[in-house]
Parts: structure tokens; C-alpha cells; sequence
């Protein structure tokens, strides 16, 4: 089932075309890596799913296939689309369960804070997404993790609300080898729930392992896009290389 579809989509600044007639789609259960260089227009695609920006005169957006007008910030999440972005919005002096339910408290009926019961939550979350060990607990500071696992918190949060498209703002970005690879690793958790990722990335080398489809945007256009098994990493490095020299694929 096509979860996300988006129909002719522009998006201009002044005189700035940030998008041109592009078509996108995300199907359920699917990860969808989105590459592009800086200014490519990755960015400016995803304000517009996020409810962030409007598209021009022209643009359609489809979820489920029932077509979406005037689509806000708040209506995105009501549909089940969540975004972790690079700075990952974590509390770092805050403990993980805090950050899982902060601004989404569960609260009994006299509007008391259940503590436990996020705590619990939490740890089965956690258990979930792909923590291991005794060293990582609900009640651990946010400070103390690494970039990979901060990572992990931030999906966590997205999983337990229900997101069904979640979109990855560069999450490897600045992080190590071993660190990059956890990240992967609760990405693939994400379709193993039976959920759909946007991984939105410049760097070939992270998204090619995990990714189901690649998507190449190269100056607000569709540069191209195909199944990971049609090409080789080598073969899609050669046509990234000619996206660059010419701004399209061979």
C-alpha cells in the first residue's frame, strides 16, 4: 500500500526554485533514503510532508490515498508522521523515560503523572528498538549516551506514539563507524515493526545497507530513483558521480 504520495510538487522562494515537479511516494514498510547534496532540496521536500511549508499552486499531497489540503505541523502528527531531525530534540539532563513522554505525559484520570508505568513502557520500548544490557535503563541520563544511542531514544519516542512514516534528518551525521552501524540497526527495527523511514542523507556509504528504495534530488529536481537491487554500491557510485557533472542519471 502506498502510505505517502506527492504529485508535482514546486516550492519557490522569490526568485529561488527550491523544488520542481517532483513526484514522491513512500509505500508501507518501506525505507526510502532520500540523497542529495547541500541544496539539492531535501530539506524544502521534507518541510512540505511535515506541514512546515505549503507547495506552490499545483502540488497534491496523498496519505492512504485520500488527498490532504493545507496540511499543518499539527495534522502531520494526527496522521502518524513524525520527524527526528540532526539536533534530535533530547533533554541531555533529562532521563531516557522523561524524554520518551515529554510534552505527552501519561497521566490517570485525576491528572496525576504515572511514573511507573512510563518507566515500564519504556523499558519494553527499549527492548523493542534493540537496547541490550544491564548498563542502559530507563532511568539513565540522556547526557551519558552516545550520538548513536540518542539516536535510538529519539525513534524510540516516535515508535511508541504510533508513527507509521518516520523521517530521518541525517542521523549519522558526526557519528563513528560503531555508532553509524547502531544507528542502521534501529532503523531496520522501524520496518521490522511493520513501519515506513524516510533516511534523508549526502552519504551513499550509510543509506545504501539499510535502504529499500534510493531517491536522488539534485537541484529541486528528481534526479533519479530505483530499487537497491538493480545496482551495485560501485554502479550507483559511478551514476552519482554523473548526477553531479550533468544533473541527471545515466
Amino acid at each position: 500500500m502506498t502510505l505517502l504520495r506527492m504529485c508535482n510538487i514546486s516550492k519557490s522562494f522569490g526568485e529561488i526554485k527550491a523544488l520542481s515537479s517532483v513526484d514522491f511516494e513512500v509505500s508501507s514498510g518501506e525505507v526510502v533514503a532520500l540523497l542529495g547534496d547541500n541544496g539539492a532540496g531535501k530539506s524544502t521536500l521534507i518541510k512540505i510532508i511535515t506541514g512546515y511549508y505549503q507547495p506552490d499552486n499545483g502540488g497534491e499531497v496523498f496519505w492512504k490515498d485520500v488527498k490532504i489540503d493545507n496540511l499543518t505541523v499539527s495534522k502531520c502528527r494526527s496522521l502518524g508522521i513524525e520527524t527526528v531531525y540532526q539536533e534530535r530534540a533530547l533533554a541531555e539532563q533529562q532521563s531516557i523515560w522523561r524524554n520518551i513522554f515529554m510534552g505527552r505525559e501519561l497521566v490517570n484520570k485525576f491528572g496525576i503523572m504515572q511514573m511507573k508505568k512510563m518507566r515500564d513502557e519504556t523499558a519494553k520500548l527499549m527492548e523493542e528498538i534493540g537496547y541490550t544490557g544491564m548498563s542502559v535503563t530507563p532511568n539513565n541520563t540522556v547526557s551519558t549516551m552516545s550520538g548513536g544511542e540518542r539516536q535510538g531514544i529519539a525513534i524510540s519516542r516516535a515508535l511508541y506514539f504510533h508513527a507509521e512514516l518516520i523521517i530521518l534528518d541525517e542521523p549519522t551525521m558526526g557519528l563513528s563507524l560503531s555508532e553509524t552501524q547502531k544507528v542502521l540497526e534501529f532503523i531496520g527495527n522501524i520496518r521490522k515493526n511493520g513501519k515506513s523511514c524516510i533516511f534523508i542523507d549526502h552519504n551513499i556509504f550509510h543509506v545504501y545497507p539499510i535502504a529499500d528504495r534510493i531517491v536522488v534530488l539534485d537541484r529541486g529536481m528528481i534526479a533519479g530513483q530505483f530499487k537497491k537491487g538493480e545496482l551495485s554500491l560501485e554502479e550507483l557510485i559511478d551514476k552519482l558521480y554523473h548526477v553531479a557533472k550533468t544533473g541527471a542519471l545515466q
